[in-house]
């Protein structure tokens, strides 16, 4: 009786977890019995290593949500045990008894670590620079805004230690800013919707002298910058870049509305926009199956509609109001527009 009442305790952080209609992930034939986390290491890689499914990620580590909030807790030379009984993947120490047998030590708090340290769930360099911009904002959001006005000796093209002119700043506004453009103007596929602007980040500035009309200094540009573009205050805080990778609690059926560069297809790791946001029920770390629609084929003067092919995942990181932003983490196809990211 003891035995089964140390399975229950021991399951249960699992059982937590788990809905009705969770599945057990399953183990790769090859998986390890451990792993030793390396700088570059992503939770996704390290559980792709042991399970079919890596993106059922609490599943696999034992925990639910009420436990673990972001997984800042993996840093490089942790060792990775896999209980093959359980399915599950614990952090531990690894060394040898008296006996020559693995001792398998349970986590504990270390310190030393800072947690800029722990390792991302999903490559940090795909995504880094949309922590911050592109952003997505209401229709007409920008035009009220601080504008660009002008340069000296009328110099159209502004960039990097460029001088500029711009009006509608003051002091109590900050020194700091971004400078935008208005791109793609989002519409919703289904119900024709306007969901937002896309605002095209081109730089960074900096106000050196506030008056009626402002001097700046471009500090950094990623595009030519024009007379009528406009600044924007920075994020205020840092963005969060570590997620607990899963799958969305309710059943999410989205579009993709635009892949980021203006190309119609999309491999793995690319930026993909889709047309459901905060609103609809998602959040970052949602995890969706990437869907090709089922194409109409002819047979014996008939027209069938072919069922549906899955053949990918995208991990969701940065959510708005009424559209997202996922990185494709696994493909194989090419992602298309108005391909369908579900719940998977």
């Amino acid at each position: 009786m003891r035995k089964i009442i140390s399975l229950i305790c021991f399951l249960l952080p699992v059982l937590a977890f788990a809905g009705p209609s969770e599945t057990r992930p399953q183990l790769r034939s090859d998986a390890p019995d451990r792993h030793i986390v390396v700088k570059g290491d992503t939770l996704w890689d390290i559980s792709g290593k042991f399970f079919m499914d890596p993106w059922k990620w609490p599943y696999i580590w034992g925990m639910n949500k009420d436990t673990i909030k972001d997984p800042h807790w993996i840093y490089p030379g942790d060792i990775i045990l896999l209980d093959r009984a359980s399915g599950t993947l614990r952090i531990g120490q690894a060394g040898t008894d008296s006996a020559g047998g693995v001792i398998r030590l349970s986590p504990k708090v270390r310190e030393g670590h800072s947690i800029h340290d722990a390792i991302s769930s999903i490559p940090a360099s795909a995504i880094a620079p949309f922590l911050s911009q592109p952003l997505v904002i209401e229709e007409g959001a920008l035009k009220d805004g601080p504008t660009l006005v002008g340069a000296r000796e009328g110099r159209v093209i502004l960039g990097a230690h460029d001088t500029g002119f711009a009006s509608g700043l003051t002091r109590g506004m900050g020194n700091r800013w971004q400078i935008y453009r208005p791109g793609k103007t989002f519409t919703d596929p289904d119900t024709d919707e306007v969901l937002g602007v896309e605002a095209i980040y081109l730089g960074n500035a900096e106000v050196t002298e506030f008056a009626d009309v402002s001097t700046i200094a471009i500090t950094q540009s990623v595009q030519e910058i024009y007379k009528g573009d406009r600044l924007v205050a920075p994020p205020s805080g840092e963005l969060v870049s570590h997620y607990l990778p899963r799958a969305p609690d309710s059943n999410i059926s989205a579009s993709v509305i635009s892949i980021y560069g203006g190309v119609s297809q999309a491999g793995q790791n690319t930026i993909i926009t889709l047309n459901k946001g905060k609103r609809d029920g998602l959040e970052s770390g949602h995890v969706l199956a990437l869907y090709h629609k089922g194409e109409v084929v002819e047979s014996e003067g008939k027209d069938f509609t072919l069922p549906d092919e899955r053949y990918g995942l995208v991990f969701v990181f940065r959510v708005f109001e009424k559209v997202s932003y996922a990185l494709v983490m696994q493909t194989r196809l090419p992602v298309q527009l108005l391909d369908r990211a579900l719940t998977p």
